[in-house]
């Protein structure tokens, strides 16, 4: 009885280390065609030219149905603050003119509290934005 619960030990023992994996090696397989996509990727150049677009905040100054309404509080708004970009968009049946590419709520909610005293009905809302092109150059 003994002998047969040995030579089972010794068979399982026998079958457990055959089957034994190699630690520490990893084979990867891919298309060589990934390398030479890579190599390019790192030759082009991001062009000042290109508005990348990321998650961030605009701050609204007007919402109305009269379109030179939002005309006038685009122009205040420039005027106040040159560099600002402003965005107008109509739909129906209203106007909205949004300003700013803020990457956070804080400065969104900075630049809403400085226009407080020009302009009333401010909201803070949540859209893609674009990249300031100072800070496209890598």
């Amino acid at each position: 009885m003994k002998k047969n619960i040995l030579s089972a030990f010794c068979l399982l023992l026998l079958a457990f280390c055959s089957n034994a994996q190699e630690r520490g090696k990893v084979e990867v397989v891919k298309d060589p065609r990934i390398d030479t996509l890579i190599a390019k990727r790192t030759s082009l150049k991001v062009s000042s030219t290109v508005a990348l677009s990321s998650n961030g905040y605009r701050v609204q100054i007007f919402s109305g149905p009269g379109r030179s309404d939002a005309y006038t509080a685009q122009a205040r708004l420039q005027a106040k603050y040159p560099g600002m970009r402003t965005y107008l968009s109509y739909t129906v049946p209203n106007f909205k003119v949004k300003a700013g590419d803020f990457r956070t709520r804080l400065e969104a909610e900075k630049f809403k509290q400085e226009l407080q005293p020009s302009f009333s009905g401010l909201f803070i809302i949540p859209e893609k934005i674009n990249i300031p092109k100072a800070e496209n150059i890598q």
